[in-house]
């Protein structure tokens, strides 16, 4: 099945812009009566044909719409951007694949970058919905100062993590992941976290985890991070 992405859909039918058409009817070679699939990136599935394959402003015609149901859990990792955005876009294209809900960048006392262009790494996280056929869009934020996130009451009924690296800090995440929660893991940059912020999240009932016995990038660390949680929750009942 190939997924399509288009933000607002609300009649029966709807228009592609000039890119988005030229895509569909010149690269594909779509053709009218064509049978496609869209998403709003809000958790609809909408089966489509093709009434006019114009080439600069495609008319589609919903058939059915069909509802994803949230998950029972909530993934949001905040992590120190590094200073080469490629990783970082190459980060955000595999936390999509995987499965993330929100991600937010993190200003910490060893951050490398407090500038992002968010608006690349969305249309990177949209390419990755399609392609590992994903229905919701993770929600992206700008960059947040780190005591913003740990003091913020929101985040009261999450289970909190932060990772680094330490002999002491031994308990994999794995091993303290509770099923079907909100979690909140914090990812270092480079240099890692400073003791003073360690003690910060500490206070605020972050718990210490580990995520395996090498030192891992920042953007490698995320991907594990995300990947464990979701491991976790694929697991069955015993």
């Amino acid at each position: 099945m190939q997924l399509f992405f288009h933000q607002n859909i609300q009649d029966s039918t709807f228009h592609l812009d000039a890119e988005e058409s030229r895509h569909l009817i010149k690269v594909l070679r779509k053709q009218q009566g064509d049978r496609v699939n869209f998403t709003d990136g809000k958790g609809c599935l909408f089966e489509c044909t093709i009434i006019d394959p114009n080439p600069k402003k495609a008319n589609i015609q919903i058939d059915q719409r069909l509802f994803t149901p949230e998950d029972d859990y909530y993934i949001h990792l905040a992590i120190s951007p590094t200073k080469n955005s490629e990783r970082m876009e190459w980060m955000v294209e595999k936390l999509t694949e995987i499965g993330v809900h929100e991600i937010t960048f993190m200003e910490s006392e060893h951050s490398e970058r407090s500038k992002l262009k968010l608006d690349r790494l969305e249309k990177k996280i949209i390419a990755a919905c399609k392609q590992s056929l994903k229905t919701r869009v993770p929600k992206l934020n700008p960059v947040t100062p780190m005591i913003e996130l740990v003091q913020n009451k929101k985040f009261d009924e999450y289970q909190r993590f932060i990772a680094y690296v330490d002999k002491e800090n031994d308990q994999h995440l794995f091993e303290k992941i509770e099923k079907d929660r909100a979690y909140l893991i914090l990812i270092g940059p480079e240099g890692d976290f400073s003791q003073q912020e360690l003690q910060l999240a500490f206070d605020h009932i972050f718990h210490p985890c580990s995520l395996g016995k090498s030192r891992l990038r920042s953007e490698t660390a995320g991907v594990a991070a995300v990947h464990t949680i979701q491991l976790v929750n694929s697991l069955p009942n015993i």
